[in-house]
């Protein structure tokens, strides 16, 4: 029988947002680091005009991400898309989310906190853009992991394979897809999930994973718009997984109105 899922904490919004922050602090004051460094009187001509050439590059960039950040708040803040906004929204999560992990890791704190928090902050993000989507140009996306350990079917190959004998949450799902006729691919893998996005193109994605899976997949996929609900995770990683269904089929609903 499927196992009953069990109630997570979902992480605030505001843990990546402050470690986001912190993150864009700690690069200022490398740069500011550097610019002293820049100035130190004992360094020849040349070494002066390829240090300004590579610190204003990387200041560039700096101050991109930090436009980029302040998007996200304002974004958030309105729950309003800002077009212009996007792309310096996508080089602050790509430049400052490994930062954050790191700042997270030196304050101990636990990283599928901060990966939650960043999938939480990436729905939110999506839903403020307001993206509507036919039914079959949505593609639910689900990890091997939430199929039912003693099944001998291979769903990964073709999700039709399952016998829907209700074990698991694979059933669930394929009601949704059925209901709403959308498009659905059971992966192992990001490869397998990119094939999926390859073949069918959608204009949406709704995916489950974990959150390790999901935060990688999300930024993947950076220009397509991602819901991301996190499974549950009973029986240990990777093992008779289990999911909310409601918040899935919300996740379907927000798209095809």
């Amino acid at each position: 029988m499927k196992a009953p899922v069990i109630m997570q904490t979902q992480a605030h919004k505001r843990l990546f947002l402050g470690l986001l922050a912190a993150s864009l602090l700690g690069i200022l004051f490398l740069i500011f680091g550097l610019w002293y460094l820049f100035f130190y009187p004992a360094k020849s001509a040349l070494y002066h005009t390829i240090f300004l050439i590579i610190l204003l590059f990387v200041a560039g960039g700096i101050l991109l991400a930090a436009l980029g950040a302040l998007g996200i708040v304002i974004t958030l803040l309105a729950a309003k898309n800002f077009p212009f906004l996007q792309a310096p929204i996508r080089l602050a999560i790509h430049l400052l989310y490994p930062a954050a992990l790191a700042l997270g890791r030196l304050l101990r704190i636990d990283k599928d906190r901060i990966r939650s928090s960043f999938v939480e902050v990436n729905n939110q993000l999506v839903k403020a853009r307001r993206i509507k989507a036919a039914p079959d140009q949505v593609l639910l996306l689900a990890p091997h992991c939430l199929q039912w350990t003693g099944c001998p079917h291979k769903i990964t190959v073709d999700v039709n394979n399952c016998r829907r004998c209700g074990q698991c949450y694979i059933n669930d799902l394929l009601e949704l897809r059925d209901r709403y006729g959308i498009k659905m691919g059971v992966a192992t893998g990001g490869t397998l999930a990119r094939k999926y996005v390859e073949e069918y193109r959608p204009k949406a994605i709704v995916a489950i994973a974990c959150e390790r899976d999901l935060t990688s997949g999300i930024q993947d996929v950076d220009r397509l718009p991602v819901l991301g609900v996190a499974n549950e995770r009973p029986h240990g990683p990777c093992r008779d997984t289990c999911i909310r269904i409601e918040r899935v089929e919300e996740a379907i609903r927000h798209f095809i109105g």
